[in-house]
């Protein structure tokens, strides 16, 4: 079996549709701000990519806006996004038919936050009954699952920025299972200000004010990236049911593998990158495609040197030196985590369709040993290949190769 996608939903800072994100991206626009959601000015990273503007009222029922969060308020809108894309009306199949597997690093954090808010404040220390259920890295899931009556095999995955692209690969397995529709993707709600406190433990966040340098992967003034918020959903589709229901499929899923390094992450120290590139060579084994055949690499672009310098270094390895035209648009939204490897498949996604390669931002005047064709301006081309490549915190390594979809091949 051969899984497709068919519908993307798209909520990030760079649009609330993959339409308006593509603008953004292709327009180099930057959508990272100072952190808005809460007082940051006490923390040394102050900005973020944000989902603005976004108002749950009249998208979530009344009841769940007190039972859930943020995140999955998100997860409803992108999700309803894809199924419309996907001209698919879940309610018209078998419940057992339709699976639900997203990636999430840390679940509910506005929620949670509120509720150690209230714990710590009064007299009573108590949370409120929703907050094992709202917070829970696996919420989200579950509420798009009762939301569409998706009785399949779900799942959430966590393996930091590397999820968004487990998730593709574990639908793929779901599907030659039997299963033939799945929502898939990746989405984070990670602005808050314990959740915020977390992540600068890593010592990988920018602490610069400037939105247009404080996020500059692959560059010598790389300082560490920008957290943000958001991601994409995605409807994967066996390609003969999409195919019967005369479906319009993006892309194929050709080829995905993941590896880890076993090794921890540890400041200052080197980041390995045989594993990395392993990941990349199995997706593109298992694709058969050939290295020369890949028209674009999206990365990881973490924006910290070492980082850099290590997938650089296994991107060379892979595709040869400046044997790959390389983009990325982290710097304009920030590094979503899970939904950051998602948004960058929908990326690769509006780039097949629209023939054009997006100018790699945030990069001015590349670092010592990463030396890549990153995409200087929007270009016009075909692209019907693209690897896209993630690396979680602590050792995690993923990589997916996307193949056009060709309607006279397939026939």
């Amino acid at each position: 079996m051969t899984a497709v996608i068919t519908g993307v939903g798209v909520l990030a800072p760079s649009g609330s549709s993959l339409a308006g994100h593509w603008e953004t991206v292709t327009g180099g626009t930057s959508r990272v701000g100072p952190i808005s959601l809460f007082d940051a000015s006490r923390y040394p990273t102050r900005l973020a990519g944000e989902v603005r503007g976004f108002d749950p009222a009249g998208r979530v029922d009344g009841r769940l806006l007190v039972q859930t969060d943020r995140w999955t308020w998100l997860g409803f809108d992108a999700a309803e996004q894809a199924l419309a894309d996907a001209g698919l009306d879940l309610s018209t199949l078998d419940p057992y038919d339709v699976s639900v597997v997203l990636a999430s690093s840390s679940g509910g954090n506005q929620f949670g936050q509120k509720e150690l808010q209230r714990l710590w404040s009064q007299p009573s220390r108590t949370v409120g009954a929703y907050q094992s259920i709202a917070w829970f890295y696996a919420a989200t899931v579950g509420q798009l699952s009762i939301r569409h009556q998706a009785k399949g095999p779900s799942n959430v995955l966590v393996a930091e920025s590397a999820g968004g692209l487990d998730s593709l690969a574990h639908a793929v397995r779901i599907i030659r299972r039997g299963t033939p529709v799945v929502l898939a993707g990746g989405l984070e709600a990670p602005l808050s200000p314990y959740a915020l406190a977390c992540q600068i433990r890593s010592g990988r966040l920018s602490t610069l004010d400037d939105p247009e340098r404080a996020y500059a992967p692959f560059d010598v003034d790389a300082a560490g990236y920008v957290p943000g918020e958001g991601g994409a959903v995605f409807v994967v589709e066996d390609r003969e049911h999409a195919r019967a229901r005369g479906a319009t499929i993006y892309a194929e899923i050709a080829g995905h593998a993941s590896t880890h390094d076993g090794v921890h992450s540890v400041e200052g120290e080197p980041v390995p990158s045989r594993q990395y590139e392993r990941a990349m060579r199995v997706a593109l084994e298992r694709a058969e495609v050939e290295p020369g055949e890949v028209d674009a690499v999206l990365p990881d672009a973490v924006g910290v040197p070492a980082a850099d310098r290590a997938e650089a270094e296994a991107i060379t390895a892979v595709f040869g030196a400046c044997g790959v035209s390389v983009t990325t648009s982290k710097p304009l939204t920030g590094r979503l985590y899970q939904g950051g490897a998602a948004l960058d498949v929908a990326t690769a996604l509006a780039s097949m369709r629209a023939g054009v390669l997006p100018a790699s931002s945030g990069t001015r005047v590349r670092a010592p040993g990463c030396e890549l064709d990153l995409v200087p301006a929007n270009r016009t081309s075909d692209v019907d290949t693209v690897l896209v490549g993630a690396r979680g915190f602590d050792g995690y390594n993923s990589s997916v190769v996307l193949r056009a979809h060709r309607p006279r091949e397939a026939a």
